[in-house]
């Protein structure tokens, strides 16, 4: 069965990669902004979308985390965790003279991922950036007169005929990026041709204001039952300074009797509980 899947675009992008991995037979349609990836679900207009979420270095998608929150009608269903590797690319033009590329374009998080490469050989160079590497790319292929260079990976170089003319420049080997696929349903997504890495419960909870040491008693739930959480972190509920939701990583699938015994207990202290998905996780390594 053929469906479409929307993705953070353009073409070039590591989310393109993500998507290429995880659907390689079905049609996928890039936006340009993460909330109309998100939106393109919601309305129907493609089956899944696929966003990131996090990065080794530049740590949450902020966007992505609110947009789901605030929406509330999306499940997380399945994540692929792709490696980043940049590379400084130009058009053919200007393989032989690079060093004296004026500017370099690519995304906030790309750039600052390759802070030595550009203090080091593009210092003169003035540093624009763009909406994502796959746009910066597609600008570079795009002017072909001018002394542009941009930094992404090498699908984009490929899809945008650029010359990679100084690979893994990133400053750390290790860098990676979480990717989630959102559905209308919470039904678990596997995919069939990648071996999958593990199975986790993700939950948004909000605290009692007026219940003293409610967060201890949350993650007492957790901790009595021997249940692990592989991560937690707070995003700011909007509504005020001091306002709070907690985002908890459980390192299991949800079952039928511990996580929702521990979410009750949560509920009885008086937090509120939302289940955001529960889903396998894979690699692209």
């Amino acid at each position: 069965m053929s469906f479409s899947v929307g993705y953070l675009g353009p073409k070039g992008t590591f989310t393109q990669k993500a998507v290429d991995t995880l659907f390689p037979k079905h049609l996928s349609v890039s936006y340009q902004t993460i909330p109309a990836c998100i939106d393109a679900v919601k309305y129907g207009h493609v089956k899944y979308s696929v966003v990131p979420l996090e990065n080794t270095l530049e740590g949450t998608v902020n966007l992505t985390v609110d947009y789901l929150i605030n929406e509330k009608t999306l499940k997380i269903v399945s994540e692929i965790v792709v490696p980043v590797q940049q590379h400084f690319m130009v058009h053919p033009n200007h393989k032989e003279n690079w060093k004296e590329i004026k500017k370099v374009y690519s995304h906030p998080h790309a750039l600052a991922q390759c802070h030595q490469f550009l203090n080091s050989e593009m210092k003169d160079a003035k540093v624009e950036t763009y909406a994502s590497t796959g746009a910066a790319a597609k600008l570079v292929s795009e002017n072909p007169d001018q002394l542009f260079g941009a930094i992404a990976n090498d699908q984009a170089a490929k899809e945008y005929g650029l010359e990679i003319v100084k690979a893994d420049i990133h400053d750390f080997a290790n860098n990676e990026t979480r990717f989630v696929v959102l559905h209308k349903n919470d039904s678990a997504l596997r995919i069939n041709q990648l071996s999958m890495k593990g199975f986790k419960t993700k939950v948004m909870i909000s605290l009692p204001t007026d219940h003293a040491g409610a967060l201890h008693q949350v993650l007492s739930a957790f901790a009595w039952r021997r249940i692990n959480l592989s991560k937690i972190e707070s995003r700011p509920m909007k509504i005020g300074l001091g306002h709070y939701y907690f985002l908890i990583d459980i390192d299991q699938k949800m079952d039928d009797i511990l996580i929702p015994n521990t979410i009750a207990e949560i509920e009885a202290i008086g937090c509120h509980v939302e289940l955001l998905g529960s889903y396998p996780y894979y690699s692209t390594e």
